[in-house]
């Protein structure tokens, strides 16, 4: 399968214009990672971002006093970075593959590069990656009312 047959198929990118997919595969390429790879911890550059195919990676934070402290798991269909959209392009969460993990890999400057030379493109982009940011703060807060204690939903 091609990159741009990865592409096509990714829900992340169901509905973009036909002729913007062979632009993206221009800094797109497929990766594989093991189970216990770690991919980024939070403070580190983001210079890249991927669609996840197969398998499965945990996100996680650093929380003092408990370590690394997991708050998702990105399947496949799912999005793995949004950091490199906005600067200082640092990673906010940490991520490791769980188990055997299949992805598009995308190198974030030639994407943003690609976003600023098309209007249509870059919006498009950025409000299918404002969704993820979205998601991804819901789980965090989530995740730390779980962990010191408060309950997440009311009682009927």
């Amino acid at each position: 399968m091609t990159p741009l047959d990865m592409l096509r198929e990714h829900p992340f990118l169901t509905g973009l214009p036909p002729e913007w997919l062979p632009r993206l595969t221009g800094y797109a390429r497929p990766v594989a990672w093991h189970p216990g790879h770690r991919l980024f911890r939070a403070g580190q550059p983001a210079e890249r971002f991927w669609l996840v195919r197969g398998g499965e990676v945990a996100l996680d934070f650093p929380v003092p006093g408990r370590g690394d402290v997991g708050i998702e798991m990105i399947g496949p269909g799912g999005v793995l970075g949004w950091s490199w959209l906005f600067p200082p392009y640092r990673w906010q969460f940490g991520a490791v593959a769980v188990r055997r993990t299949t992805t598009v890999e995308f190198t974030a400057a030639g994407v943003r590069r690609l976003m600023d030379s098309d209007d249509a493109l870059g919006r498009q982009l950025t409000t299918r990656f404002m969704s993820v940011v979205v998601d991804r703060l819901q789980a965090s807060r989530g995740r730390l009312l779980d962990l010191y204690g408060y309950p997440t939903s009311s009682a009927s």
